[in-house]
């Protein structure tokens, strides 16, 4: 079996039929087109979701969204149908279904969210799902691995996203996409815009698969054949372009949104064009071409003018209604002739006749010929791009995009299923059945019906291109059709198509020279950069985890003590020292004591010793306590301080018998200096803190609190002792949990000690 039936169902269970778990989207559907036909849009709902951070789960639907949710939807009902047929007798079946509807309510969110947090959680929900659905075959290593990079690049640019969400919003003051598109006129003059879109731009082009982060998606191919036609057709990958039409609204007029979405999706499209040549792979053949359909969609959210917006609408319903129907069409053929390698696949229409039809017409549509909506589609590019003006480079370059999805339309229908049966085939290639013809044969035939009668979308469409461009007149959208521009570009676009597709084998064979430059690209990058992570780890590993107790605690301090002065050096507070006063005798006393304590620890040597006058400091601050009035406290510091040094040098008793290592030895030396310096920095930088701090004016609120709480509340005199026992409960109970812990882990190594008589 080749490396191309990787994703076929392998695991063969009985068990009741899956097709009626098609209903769940079936009806969300019917539900939706209820809706639509009895209750004009827009619609919006609101509740309080977190209220102390001002989060409401705010749900808006116009056109834009409702295109997405039925396409979602009835998409996604069709791919359960198929789902069914594919793996019919899986035992994992039940475990897609239930990742595909949770995705699809996940997309469902993000469409429908009009709060940039809320909308950030379900865009986070399709990665995760995504990554588990790619890597559903989880005992390849190559669907480990796809998973893995899809759910690398889409989390990492998520990260991306959620940054330019909240730098967004400082700049309009809102989280709502409505409001932040109302407020769009005030924010143009603000500095910080160009770091904000620029993080959106990250997190989009991550999420739909634009260069440089165009790979991922065709190594996602590693999927499921409905997975696929579900994500890569109509959901996820166009989730980052939807973001994008939906902003369109408020950054449309500026030249800095303009060129970056004209510039890298011209360039993604080019890209993906190229690599889709050098495929031998039907689905990742068809993977390549989306993603040049995604870098189109975002080149045309880009253009200015009315007519973009209609032409992305039309461009979102056309490539589900065409490139779902082929991935289908991929799936069949894996299932009924055990390969998806266009070399081994020739004269299929004998054996695959359905599939075949189904082919042929979704062709029809991708290569934007008559008699099928994508000729709708191109005809509403054509007219954006005259409208916006587009340089040649631009237009050169969506010709070059349209010839390839031409050719691709071409080797899909025309080279797999009409030409010569000559392959050598251990298996007779065979009919899908029922559940899996029905769906691509559907959405084909919509997408001829609204070939010929586009009126009866022309609403739909209208309303998606009026929320991308508020002015644009959805009644109008007939006349902006004019079929003689498109027909000469379809000519132009159809003779170079075909070449391509004459010479494809020749192209194929030349681009493959060309390899080389593989190693420079966005890939080998991803690749370099996976492979210096473990390599990274395993450096901070041998410097970090060096097993010397001294070298752990010098690298906390050092941290804390940077921390620190970073605080005073960043925060640049004002140097209002307070007044001197005249301390008591008793105060200055045991302040000279814990300061004796803290520099004979720097000059001893003997562990013992160290443990000794270190304790020093533990009683001076039980005296001070004791003078300043914690007589309490000052005990509880007596206790704590006594039970230590008696139990800690018991143990350096029994241990002292023990060698260190050379090592430690060494080391302790070798850090010795490094100590001084932070204990040195570290104790300035806290006197400093300290000084600044008491220079404050006293913010009396926290304690009149307590002390008008101690008794009512938690019926204690003692503030002190209320606050610890009641007030702070928790926290004291998880110091004594840490030091009940550290004494279970202790035990063994004094049974040790015990066991060696040391």
């Amino acid at each position: 079996m080749s490396a191309a039936t990787a994703d076929a169902p392998a695991q063969r269970a009985t068990g009741a039929p899956a097709l009626p778990l098609a209903l769940v989207p079936a009806s969300l559907f019917v539900l939706l087109v209820g809706g639509l036909i009895s209750v004009p849009l827009p619609w919006s709902v609101s509740w309080p979701w977190i209220p102390a951070l001002d989060v409401h789960f705010a749900l808006y639907v116009d056109g834009l969204s409702a295109q997405f949710l039925l396409l979602i939807t009835g998409i996604g009902t069709l791919v359960a149908v198929y789902g069914a047929g594919y793996l019919a007798g899986d035992a994992r079946r039940w475990r897609v279904f239930a990742l595909l509807l949770l995705f699809m309510l996940a997309m469902i969110g993000a469409v429908c969210s009009d709060h940039l947090l809320v909308l950030f959680v379900f865009w986070e929900l399709t990665s995760v799902l995504s990554f588990l659905l790619v890597g559903f075959d989880h005992a390849r290593e190559s669907s480990r691995k796809s998973a893995q990079q899809a759910l690398l690049i889409t989390g990492a640019g998520g990260l991306f996203l959620l940054a330019g969400i909240i730098l967004l919003a400082g700049i309009g003051g809102s989280y709502s996409l409505r409001e932040l598109i109302a407020a769009a006129p005030s924010m143009a003059d603000d500095a910080r815009l160009p770091a904000a879109l620029t993080l959106l731009f990250v997190g989009a082009f991550s999420k739909s698969a634009q260069f440089p982060f165009h790979f991922w998606l065709p190594n996602a191919m590693a999927a499921p054949t409905p997975v696929s036609a579900f994500l890569h057709s109509a959901t996820l990958v166009k989730l980052g372009i939807y973001l994008l039409a939906r902003l369109d609204a408020a950054f449309s007029d500026l030249l800095f949104w303009e060129y970056s979405l004209v510039g890298i999706g011209t360039l993604t499209a080019v890209l993906a064009a190229v690599q889709t040549v050098r495929e031998r792979d039907l689905k990742r053949i068809l993977a390549w071409s989306t993603v040049a359909t995604l870098g189109t969609l975002t080149m045309l959210v880009g253009l200015p003018g009315h007519g973009a917006a209609l032409a992305v609408a039309a461009l979102f319903f056309a490539h589900a209604l065409y490139k779902a129907p082929l991935f289908f069409v991929a799936g069949n053929l894996d299932h009924g002739a055990g390969t998806r390698d266009i070399d081994r696949l020739t004269g299929m229409r004998r054996h695959l006749p359905w599939t075949a039809t189904a082919a042929l017409l979704a062709a029809l549509s991708m290569a934007g010929l008559p008699l099928s909506f994508g000729f709708v589609a191109k005809d509403a590019m054509t007219l954006a791009k005259v409208e916006a003006g587009v340089f040649a480079l631009v237009s050169h370059a969506t010709l070059f995009v349209g010839s390839i999805s031409v050719a691709v339309a071409a080797v899909a229908a025309i080279h797999i299923f009409w030409g010569r049966d000559t392959a050598d085939r251990t298996t007779h290639p065979h009919e899908a059945p029922l559940p899996m013809l029905l769906p691509p044969l559907l959405l084909v035939a919509l997408a001829v019906l609204f070939g010929l009668r586009p009126t009866l979308v022309d609403p739909l469409l209208g309303a998606a291109a009026q929320a991308m461009a508020p002015t644009f007149d959805p009644l109008q959208v007939d006349s902006s059709y004019d079929a003689w521009p498109v027909a000469e570009a379809s000519l132009a676009t159809l003779g170079f198509g075909i070449l391509i597709y004459l010479g494809w084998d020749r192209l194929r064979t030349l681009l493959d020279r060309a390899r080389e430059l593989d190693e420079i690209g966005p890939e080998s990058w991803y690749w370099r950069k996976l492979k210096f992570v473990p390599k990274l780890a395993a450096w901070l590993t041998r410097r970090l985890q060096h097993g010397v107790l001294p070298g752990y605690l010098l690298t906390l301090a050092g941290a804390v003590t940077l921390a620190l002065l970073a605080a005073l050096v960043i925060g640049r507070p004002s140097l209002d020292l307070p007044a001197i006063e005249t301390l008591p005798l008793p105060v200055v006393g045991c302040s000279l004591l814990i300061a004796a304590g803290a520099l004979a620890a720097l000059l001893v040597r003997d562990h013992l010793v160290l443990l000794l006058v270190s304790g020093l400091v533990g009683y001076g601050s039980a005296l001070l306590f004791l003078f300043t009035g914690a007589a309490d406290l000052a005990l509880t510091q007596f206790a704590v301080e006594t039970v230590f040094v008696v139990v800690a040098a018991t143990v350096l008793r029994r241990l002292r018998g023990m060698p260190a290592p050379l090592q430690v030895a060494v080391s302790e030396a070798r850090w010795r200096p490094l100590a001084l310096l932070v204990a040195l920095t570290f104790s300035l930088g806290l006197t400093g803190l300290l000084l600044l701090a008491a220079g404050l004016p006293f913010d009396p609120q926290l304690s009149d609190f307590f002390g008008a709480q101690s008794v009512p509340a938690a019926h204690g005199r003692n503030v002190v002792n209320v606050i610890i026992v009641d007030f702070r409960a928790l926290d004291t109970l998880g110091e004594i949990a840490v030091i009940a812990l550290a004494l279970v882990a202790a035990l063994p190594l004094l049974r040790l000690a015990r066991g060696r008589n040391l």
